[in-house]
């Protein structure tokens, strides 16, 4: 990182990832030259000047206050040694010291009212983008030995920033340099400079400015419309006569805006902010409670580069919105995307830079409602009933074998299967549905086309392959609920949900829940054939997980099947063979006819002719 000049380190360590660095013992030729010889200096004896140098600064006038800021100088053994001075110079183990760190400020050195300023140092945290600002200010302070309020916190890159007032407090934090850890084990780096009072400071508004403010814009506030207009309120001429410079990037020109606004037109709902080039609305978002009624925000013309900017003010209710002029307009390739980003932090708008929006899609109750309460599964017809509880039977008997290899049979050549699980925010791949993460085909997280092709399985062989990685399971069919939602003379489409768990662990954790959609067709001798198969998984919830096996399987079948004798057994096999019928229906044709094979197989013959015989007869098992 280059700053003012100077070249700083920015690399977070990793727990236990430092290099160790040798110590010498010792003052002969072979000890590692001090930090202090690159810049070393005669030392002052007499009581000439008012404020001589510290050894230890640098000729810009930084000062150095981390092991990091500067390169350590190669090692001379031919190179001058330093003056032999006692304490804070060594360890106690006689090899160069970076902890101990005197901090004196130098932003006014030479200065004649240098004893009358503030002094500031600026706080940076290298790669402090990635952290939430209350985790890490609640961190800092808690680590930090000396309380502290940090002032005007921003981010600046992969920087955060912020400010403190006296050199005591940055030596404090100097010192907790490393030791926050954060949740990926990488430790926070502390970096402090010395600076020029923040803006938000340096140029706090007189009282009779405000008041010049206040009237200002009271002259632009438009009662009737409840619309305050602050478009290039800079160049105000009221404001520019009296030498007024309200810039609205600035935290204190912001701040006394929002807080006029707040004390006497609460009520607001229209604002122009146009032409104040503005680029961050961090301030602005101060406004969303003291004018919650704000509906429209004129932003058009200013100098904001991205929609994330807009993530700040996401929480106005706005139905109408001007942006056009800002930067941020041309990173989208076609309008339609640009609507759909802006919409998606603003669901209410009605209309984007003057132009009319379709209504928004939202479901506002006004009033509590009660939901229905849960049905049971629907199959549509009795039939229908007694073909997919059959095939569900079957399909989770043979799923939750050890062997997966027989489901071959229940897919189709050209079948298609794909699973996805939750969006977690944590880290997916830690999470407890860890095994599936790697399979997981979530369109709506999943963006790159080449990955949501390759997670797609092709083809039965595939498809069986992939469920058999997966881990074994037990499902409990007592919670099945099965939804029949498409059924045509060539196609069937149901859902199954329900709970299992993972044979192979002993964790609670390991219930799942589960909603599987398979779309499936008839195929002559071959059977039901599934052609599509779209498997859902999710942790279970505590009232899943307690009713869980605990009830036990209903029979699949609608009514008892009665116990056959070995010939009735022979006789169904060889009818349901010649008539090309399922089992269950070539059973039920030998029971309507007593057993009778031959006159079974003539009231067979003259129904299928007069077209009276359902397709599903024809459809087999697994």
């Amino acid at each position: 990182m280059a700053d003012d000049g100077r070249h700083y380190s920015e690399h977070d360590d990793r727990v236990g990832g430092n290099f160790p660095v040798r110590k010498k013992k010792g003052r002969g030729p072979f000890r590692w030259k001090m930090y202090s010889d690159a810049n070393h200096k005669p030392r002052n004896r007499g009581g000439g000047g008012g404020n001589p140098r510290l050894r230890f600064e640098d000729e810009d006038g930084d000062v150095a206050m981390n092991d990091h800021d500067a390169p350590r100088p190669r090692f001379s053994p031919y190179g001058s040694r330093p003056s032999r001075r006692p304490g804070n110079w060594h360890d106690s183990e006689g090899g160069p010291s970076n902890i101990h760190v005197t901090v004196k400020p130098n932003s006014e050195r030479g200065s004649s009212n240098a004893n009358t300023r503030r002094n500031w140092f600026k706080i940076t945290i290298p790669y402090g983008k990635k952290y939430d600002k209350t985790w890490l200010l609640s961190n800092l302070q808690s680590m930090c030995s000396v309380p502290f309020s940090p002032v005007q916190f921003h981010y600046d890159g992969n920087k955060a920033l912020f400010y403190v007032e006296d050199s005591t407090t940055a030596n404090a934090l100097k010192q907790i340099s490393r030791r926050i850890i954060d949740k990926d084990l990488y430790r926070v780096a502390i970096t402090i400079n010395p600076s020029t009072p923040p803006s938000s400071v340096s140029n706090e508004l007189k009282a009779e400015e405000i008041v010049h403010i206040k009237q200002c814009m009271s002259k632009r506030y438009d009662g009737s419309q409840q619309a305050l207009d602050l478009n290039t309120v800079r160049s105000d001429p009221d404001l520019v006569s009296q030498n007024i410079e309200v810039v609205l990037n600035r935290r204190n020109s912001m701040s006394t805006v929002v807080k006029i606004i707040e004390e006497n037109i609460p009520e607001l709902l229209s604002l122009n902010l146009g032409n104040n080039k503005l680029y961050r609305l961090d301030d602005l978002a101060d406004l969303i409670s003291k004018a919650p009624g704000l509906k429209i925000l004129n932003l058009s013309r200013n100098e904001l580069k991205s929609e994330r900017d807009l993530d700040k003010i996401k929480g106005f209710k706005l139905e109408e919105l001007w942006l056009e002029g800002n930067p941020l307009c041309g990173n989208f390739r076609d309008q339609a995307t640009y609507v759909s980003a802006v919409r998606e932090k603003f669901p209410k708008l009605l209309r984007l830079d003057g132009h009319d929006l379709p209504p928004p899609i939202s479901f506002d109750v006004e009033t509590p409602t009660t939901l229905p309460s849960c049905k049971g599964s629907y199959f549509g017809t009795e039939e229908i009933k007694v073909l997919v509880s059959r095939f569900i039977q079957q399909y989770y008997t043979v799923y939750d074998s050890t062997d997966r290899q027989g489901l071959l049979d229940a897919y189709h050549d050209t079948a298609c299967c794909s699973l996805s699980i939750p969006f977690s925010p944590q880290n997916p791949a830690r999470s407890s549905l860890g095994e599936y993460f790697k399979e997981s085909r979530n369109v709506k997280r999943l963006k790159d086309p080449t990955l949501r092709a390759r997670l797609l399985k092709h083809t039965r062989l595939n498809v069986v392959a992939f469920l058999n990685e997966l881990p074994k399971t037990q499902h409990d069919t007592a919670s099945f609920v099965v939804d029949v939602s498409t059924q045509t003379n060539t196609l069937l489409c149901f859902t199954v949900h329900g709970v299992f768990k993972e044979v192979d662990s002993k964790s609670r954790e390991s219930v799942r829940a589960f909603s599987r959609v398979f779309v499936a067709v008839p195929a002559g001798n071959a059977g039901l054939c599934i052609v599509n198969d779209q498997l859902f998984i999710r942790n279970a919830t505590t009232e899943e997980i307690r009713k869980a096996f605990v009830t036990p399987a209903p029979t699949p079948s609608s009514s008892p099947v009665p116990t056959l004798t070995a010939p009735q057994q022979e006789m169904l096999q060889l009818f349901s063979q010649q008539s090309s019928m399922n089992i269950e229906w070539s059973q039920k044709c030998l029971q309507d006819n007593d057993w009778d094979f031959s006159q079974a197989a003539q009231i067979f013959t003259q129904l299928k002719a007069e077209g009276k015989i359902p397709e599903i007869a024809f459809v087999r098992q697994l």
